[in-house]
C-alpha cells in the first residue's frame, strides 16, 4: 500500500462521494509524471542536440510544476472546493497531453522522452477519468 492510499484510508471524513480508487490514481500518476518530466528535462540539458530540445525541457518543466500542484491540491479535502477542483484537474490534463505529444515525438530517438511520454500518458488519463467520475 502506498503513502498516497494510506492518507487517504486514515482520512477522518468522508470525501464527499469522490470515487477514492481514482482519486489515489490521479494523485498517483500525478507525481510520478512529475518526476518523470523533472528527469526528461535534465536528460534532454545531458543531449548532444539540446538546442533542438528547448521546446520539449520547457515543456517538461511546464508539465512537472503542474502535475506537483495537481496531486498536491488533490491530496486536501478539507473545505474541498470542486469547481478548482475540475479546473487544476483541466489544466493537468492539458499540460500532460502537450508534454506526452511533445516527448513522443522525441522517443524514437532518446528513450527518457519515450518514457516522460507513457508517463503524461497514464497522468491525462488519470486526470480524464477523475473528471469524468465527478459528475
Amino acid at each position: 500500500m502506498t503513502v498516497a492510499a494510506q492518507m487517504l484510508d486514515t482520512y477522518p471524513q468522508d470525501l464527499g462521494g469522490v470515487d477514492r480508487q481514482k482519486l489515489l490514481e490521479c494523485i498517483e500518476a500525478c507525481f510520478e509524471c512529475a518526476q518523470a518530466c523533472t528527469a526528461c528535462a535534465d536528460a534532454c540539458l545531458s543531449e548532444d542536440t539540446v538546442a533542438e530540445l528547448r521546446k520539449c525541457i520547457r515543456t517538461n518543466a511546464d508539465c512537472a510544476d503542474v502535475c506537483d500542484t495537481t496531486g498536491r491540491v488533490l491530496s486536501r479535502h478539507t473545505g474541498y472546493d470542486a469547481h478548482l477542483t475540475r479546473a487544476v484537474l483541466e489544466a493537468c490534463a492539458a499540460a500532460c497531453k502537450a508534454c506526452g505529444d511533445e516527448c513522443g515525438e522525441h522517443a524514437g530517438m532518446h528513450e527518457h522522452c519515450r518514457v516522460c511520454a507513457e508517463a503524461c500518458r497514464r497522468c491525462e488519463a488519470a486526470c480524464r477519468d477523475l473528471i469524468s467520475s465527478l459528475g
